[in-house]
């Protein structure tokens, strides 16, 4: 019996460091999107960018006591506003994109042991779920302003690329208020490599997104 509790007693002696290095939590906050497109000669279309949320579960594993792996599943919108000028300036909607990203990331840390700054640098990929649109219109021929709200705008396998990646990094603050438990703030950029438009057409038309936000997220250290 001596035997079988010093074998128990060795066990958890090893699991507890190997526990002791990880960490889950749950982030939220909001995102500013840019999107990049080249207008070619239709001088009278503007892009501006738009808000969205985002949300999501972390989790990280802490290597050393400033060097760690992190790793998400974030719910992300990615949306922007598009509007005419000059005879048809009655038209003007935004689009509300909504993406699914997998951010892994290397996450430095630095300072004392409640209060410390960290550096998340790395790499996502997501893919595009769906797309809304939301404003008006001016019809060219009859002259009349449609107004629609929430609809869906169809994907086309041959148009639209749905897949993304890209890379992120963020910079931001961490307090540890309990033994087990942390909240940080942080500064972030998704910055996609990948056109959400393939190339399909003879007129090469690709167009990115950019999205620069804050995130709150709150941690459970094992």
């Amino acid at each position: 019996m001596k035997k079988l509790i010093l074998f128990f007693v060795v066990l958890l002696g090893s699991v507890l460091p190997v526990c002791a290095q990880w960490r889950v939590g749950i982030s939220r906050g909001v995102v500013w999107n840019h999107y990049s497109i080249d207008k070619h000669y239709m001088t009278d279309w503007h892009y501006d960018g738009a808000m969205g949320v985002t949300m999501g579960v972390v989790g990280q594993y802490n290597i050393s006591d400033w060097k760690a792996v992190r790793f998400e599943v974030n719910y992300i919108e990615k949306n922007h506003r598009q509007y005419r000028t000059g005879t048809l300036a009655d038209t003007d909607y935004d689009t509300e994109n909504i993406y699914l990203h997998v951010p892994v990331m290397a996450s430095y840390s630095f300072g004392a042991q409640k209060w410390r700054g960290f550096l998340n640098l790395g790499v996502y990929g997501g893919y595009w779920l769906s797309s809304k649109w939301s404003g008006g219109f001016m019809n060219t021929f009859s002259g009349k302003d449609t107004r629609f709200y929430d609809v869906n705008v169809g994907f086309n396998s041959e148009r639209d690329q749905r897949w993304d990646f890209g890379l992120v990094g963020g910079v931001g603050i961490e307090y540890r208020f309990h033994r087990h438990w942390a909240a940080q703030m942080e500064g972030r950029c998704y910055y996609s490599t990948t056109s959400t438009q393939k190339d399909y057409m003879r007129l090469y038309d690709p167009r990115y997104n950019t999205a620069i936000g804050g995130l709150l997220a709150v941690f459970y250290l094992f």
